[in-house]
């Protein structure tokens, strides 16, 4: 009998198709004799929502939580339910099934619900690909792998969807409840609010610095025909100028010496190649583009053009058998301009199984580190190249050789003063080259260094003498100004969640989790979509900040004795549970119980409370901008200025245009002006995309690529 398929989404269906060849289109699949494709439209079916299991769940009160089914129940979406319905009907004409969704966490839950919900028993296979090229779709049927072998994946792909229900209802409702009101939803997340938290703690410090000045003294060195820079040394830091200008005076002109002089060489091997998180905090770096888009953009590179693999892994190494893959693509690339003088310098021997910098096995679960395909790029707008280039040069840069260095450190006594040197002489410029061609590649690093210890001077050519005096021609005061930490960008934002483990100072807690990540590589940008949204970050040109609403949900949790709703260790070990149980290490049995008797434990917390209208987490939508002295706040139909009753009667209705606008769009209109597009529908339910504007106190749409006005 005839074999059915189950893809993602419809576009990677008809990729299948095409690949396997002879098959025929129809309404919502593909066919032939021998197979049938169809897909889903990403999430078909979800958990039920709370009034499913019972109508009292409609009214949101403290008294019925928490709510903890026996057995969590599926959902259709009602916007594709006429395709699970397509995909029941012919799993009756198939003798078995292939998994083709996403080779991942998620795309094992989107079948395993799909199977559930239509109670399909019948033998299940799966597809496990990297690539969505023809050659690889093919080879990936050649190897199909039996469903069963994935169960455990599934199982966790369950466990974190039904944690994340039971956490984020509960605590949703119970805060909101409590603390919140009508029309001012409190959302709390496993994930989400340990995110919120980190932000928050980073704005804390921001505020608490107080900047530091101190002086010293910058000497410059002349011997014979090198020149060098050295800064004063001293025990402690110099907070009166006077003192350093007295030896900046006094060294100048003066002979010096050297005491000691040492020379050590350094390599820096290339990069490792990508993953979704170091992609994404690239991209926002250098081009600004947000987790989200980074992500859209990579998806299409994916599934649309064919020419990267699968974006969404947490790997930065690759398999021995991907090797031979790569040399291919390097040949590959030489037919592009752009690369052709790059790929000519390239050595295919540096890259090989025994090189540790790529090959590790180990390190690859899911799915390889990101890298070009066997498949040259055709028509790419901007934002697509500029991403695909990002991913070829860190991928170039592996057939290059180390950059080495050579490391002077010089200390000079001058007047009885020392004078540091630190010097960092170019030997090779290895793939360093590879990125030469790349504009601001190098320019506004997002850095976690509140300050530099030492200052290191980069040259070419460095000739020096240990036994000859050195001259000072000339001496300046320099002032010295500790810097704050810098606010988060969406770029160190994901760093710092993927490297949260690197960040417990509990040196018990420590061992052994260097790995943890919080949240995963295909939910992180989602993550900081959703504080947006919620109102509980803005950002501030690249500077994510949190609002007055995000910080006080933050500070309640705490001071309910809370605080570990917002830790990300506690986020970060759930994760690692789930990835042992998605490995056959651990029992989804306990960590359900874990999750469940954690649940109570917040609903009793918050119900012990005491709390009134002064107590409650108001939203912050800033200062009129009508009569800049009220503050904007919001009614049960609309959003009003808090001096209404003074007489400024500025308003932005919560539904305008048919559409009902979120926080998020309130906040843009006051802040900026206008929001980001939205998509309404007109009175025929034809869909069209448009911003609203806030112009002269009141609001009006403005047509995407166009400059017309609606009022």
């Amino acid at each position: 009998m005839t074999i059915l398929i189950i893809a993602e989404k419809p576009d990677m269906g008809r990729k299948i198709a095409e690949a396997l060849g002879g098959l025929t289109k129809k309404s919502g699949y593909f066919e032939s004799n021998q197979y049938i494709v169809t897909y889903a439209v990403g999430h078909l079916l979800g958990l039920a929502e709370p009034d499913h299991y019972d109508d009292r769940y409609k009214r949101w009160n403290l008294e019925d939580l928490p709510i903890v089914p026996d057995k969590f129940q599926l959902i259709p979406s009602t916007k594709t339910k006429d395709q699970l319905k397509l995909i029941h009907t012919l799993s009756k004409q198939c003798s078995s099934i292939v998994n083709a969704c996403d080779a991942g966490r998620e795309g094992e839950l989107i079948a395993g619900y799909i199977l559930q919900y239509l109670n399909i028993k019948k033998p299940v296979q799966r597809l496990w690909i990297s690539s969505l090229t023809p050659e690889a779709i093919r080879e990936g049927f050649k190897n199909l792998k039996n469903g069963e072998e994935y169960y455990p994946l599934l199982t966790a792909a369950r466990c974190r969807s039904e944690a994340d229900w039971l956490i984020g209802m509960n605590a949703t409702r119970a805060f909101t409840t409590k603390f919140g009101g009508p029309g001012n939803v409190l959302s709390v997340g496993r994930v989400q609010t340990p995110v919120l938290a980190m932000i928050c703690d980073r704005q804390d410090e921001l505020e608490r610095f107080k900047p530091q000045t101190s002086y010293t003294v910058e000497a410059n060195f002349q011997q014979e025909n090198t020149s060098y820079t050295g800064l004063w040394h001293t025990e402690e830091d110099v907070v009166d100028r006077t003192v350093a200008d007295r030896v900046s005076n006094k060294v100048k002109g003066k002979v010096g010496r050297i005491e000691s002089y040492e020379v050590k060489d350094g390599a820096e091997k290339p990069p490792l190649l990508y993953d979704l998180g170091d992609l994404q905090s690239d991209a926002n770096r250098m081009f600004g583009f947000s987790a989200k888009k980074t992500l859209q953009i990579a998806q299409s590179l994916y599934e649309d053009h064919e020419i990267i693999h699968y974006p969404r892994t947490s790997s930065n190494f690759v398999a021995a058998d991907n090797i031979p893959v790569m040399h291919k693509v390097f040949n590959l690339l030489r037919s592009l301009d752009k690369y052709q003088t790059l790929i000519f310098a390239g050595d295919t021997n540096l890259v090989s199984s025994s090189n540790k910098n790529i090959c590790r096995p180990e390190k690859v679960e899911d799915h390889h580190a990101i890298f070009p395909t066997q498949k040259l790029p055709g028509n790419l707008n901007i934002d697509e190249e500029k991403l695909y280039d990002l991913i070829v040069r860190r991928f170039i840069v592996h057939f290059y050789p180390s950059a080495n260095y050579r490391h002077h450190r010089i200390n000079t006594v001058i007047e009885n003063e020392q004078f540091k040197t630190s010097i960092r002489e170019t030997m090779d410029e290895g793939w360093k080259v590879v990125y030469k061609t790349l504009k601001n590649e190098n320019k506004n690093k997002d850095t976690e260094n509140t300050e530099n210890s030492e200052e290191m001077n980069e040259i070419s050519n460095f000739n020096f003498d240990p036994e000859q005096m050195s001259f000072c021609i000339s001496s300046n005061t320099k002032e010295r100004v500790t810097k704050a930490p810098p606010a988060y960008t969406e770029g160190t934002l994901i760093k710092a969640m993927k490297h949260v483990g690197r960040k417990i100072s509990d040196t018990q807690l420590k061992e052994g989790m260097t790995d943890l990540q919080l949240g995963t590589p295909a939910t992180r940008d989602s993550v900081i979509e959703k504080l947006k949204d919620q109102s509980y970050i803005e950002l501030k040109g690249r500077k994510i900040s949190p609002t007055s609403k995000g910080r006080e949900l933050v500070s309640k949790l705490r001071e309910l004795e809370l605080a570990v709703l917002t830790s990300a260790e506690m986020t970060a070990m759930w994760e690692k549970r789930l990835n042992e149980i998605a490995k056959g290490q651990a029992a989804h049995d306990k960590f359900m119980h874990n999750v469940i008797q954690f649940t109570n434990k917040i609903v009793q917390k918050i119900k012990d409370q005491q709390t009134d209208v002064a107590n409650r987490i108001k939203n912050d939508f800033g200062d009129c901008p009508i009569c800049k002295a009220g503050k904007i706040i919001e009614g049960t139909r609309g959003f009003g200025c808090s001096l209404y009753n003074e007489g400024c009667k500025f308003t932005i209705w919560k539904v305008q245009y048919g559409k009902t606008i979120s926080h998020k769009h309130v906040n843009d209109l006051i802040s900026k002006g206008k929001t980001e597009t939205i998509k309404f529908k007109n009175k025929s339910k034809v869909e069209y995309k448009a911003k609203l504007i806030l112009m002269n106190a009141e609001i009006k749409l403005e047509f995407v690529n166009s400059r017309k006005l609606k009022k």
